[in-house]
């Protein structure tokens, strides 16, 4: 059994722990009043809530496709959606989020992408993915900042720790984008490091073909930094994939009648949440971010916290998760069907 299939059951059996710990430590949660807010609720505000859920896969697979177009590769614009939701549901099923890119990267190379042109592209997305995340939150924390010290003190605390931990990514990714070099000695180094525990033979092989991949993807990092309206809309493209997802609490709120500010203060928890689950390195932060989200509601709707838990996250990650695979099997199965994509 591969890694990832290890981490996905991993995922489940966490998913169901978290959600049994939500529903039965939690006294005020009730599963047949969750139900009842539910099929109450305004099924327009819910759609709303379902294309933003939507939306968050989409956003993203249509920014690598920018980044795609700008590198010569033009007839990606149908699988980006794949690519999106490869991101979202690998990224749910791994520790920190690690097995995301690789998927996508997997689907980009297949459909006709140089390893150096997908490495690029999906570096200079997790840039501007990171750099939306802190925008959004940053913004949040300062017209929300009363809501934020409200927080129970360890929930402040996973907070500031994802912070922390996203600027210090971002700093990764760009140098990581910038200085091939750096990535080429980490790279030469774990080569040194498989062949002295005799797991690779002919190590000076791949030091030469690194060389070389080194150097195509220099030239793309170059390509991508000369255009800076590309770069503007693609930090605009994961700005509304970041929104798109916060904006599922948001619609939530509103459509069980919760009113206007009340909402946006969810939104606005939201964006903690989003952030500070970067500091819980398990798949989908699974545990942290629940934690995170019930300490926030129940600033906001006291008793009915983990019911709004239970029906935000269940649009936000599950339901999001379970969306994501199916296009993921849908273009997997499609690619089979219909091979041939080229540059």
């Amino acid at each position: 059994m591969n890694r990832k299939a290890v981490w996905g059951i991993i995922s489940v059996v966490l998913a169901a722990i978290t959600i049994t710990m939500v529903a039965y430590m939690s006294k005020d949660f009730s599963f047949a009043s969750m139900v009842d807010d539910f099929r109450n609720a305004n099924v327009r505000w819910l759609l709303a809530a379902a294309a933003c859920m939507f939306g968050f896969i989409w956003f993203e697979g249509a920014a690598i496709y920018v980044t795609g177009k700008a590198l010569g590769y033009r007839r990606l614009q149908h699988h980006g959606t794949v690519y999106g939701a490869a991101d979202v549901f690998f990224s749910a099923i791994t520790p920190s989020a690690s097995g995301g890119q690789p998927a996508s990267a997997y689907f980009m190379i297949k459909d006709g992408m140089s390893i150096p042109a997908a490495t690029t592209a999906l570096l200079i997305n997790l840039i501007m993915y990171t750099l939306a995340l802190l925008t959004v939150g940053g913004v949040n924390l300062i017209l929300r900042f009363e809501l934020f010290m409200d927080l129970a003190m360890g929930a402040k605390v996973l907070v500031c720790i994802g912070i922390f931990i996203l600027i210090l990514l971002c700093i990764g990714f760009y140098l990581a984008l910038r200085k091939a070099m750096i990535l080429e000695r980490i790279c030469n180094a774990l080569i040194h490091f498989l062949a002295k525990l005799h797991l690779m033979r002919h190590p000076e092989k791949y030091e030469e073909k690194l060389r070389r991949k080194m150097k195509e993807y220099q030239e793309c990092s170059d390509i991508i930094a000369g255009h800076g309206k590309m770069l503007r809309q693609i930090y605009v493209l994961n700005l509304c994939q970041r929104l798109s997802q916060l904006g599922v609490t948001f619609m939530m709120f509103m459509a069980l009648g919760k009113g206007l500010a009340m909402s946006y203060d969810s939104f606005a928890i939201q964006s903690f949440v989003a952030m500070g689950s970067n500091s819980i390195p398990i798949p989908g932060g699974m545990g942290g971010a629940d934690y995170l989200m019930l300490k926030g509601f129940k600033l906001l709707v006291g008793t009915e916290a983990a019911n709004m838990e239970m029906l935000c996250r269940g649009f936000t990650f599950y339901i999001c998760v379970i969306t994501s695979a199916c296009i993921v099997l849908v273009g997997y199965f499609l690619r089979k069907m219909n091979r041939g994509l080229v540059k």
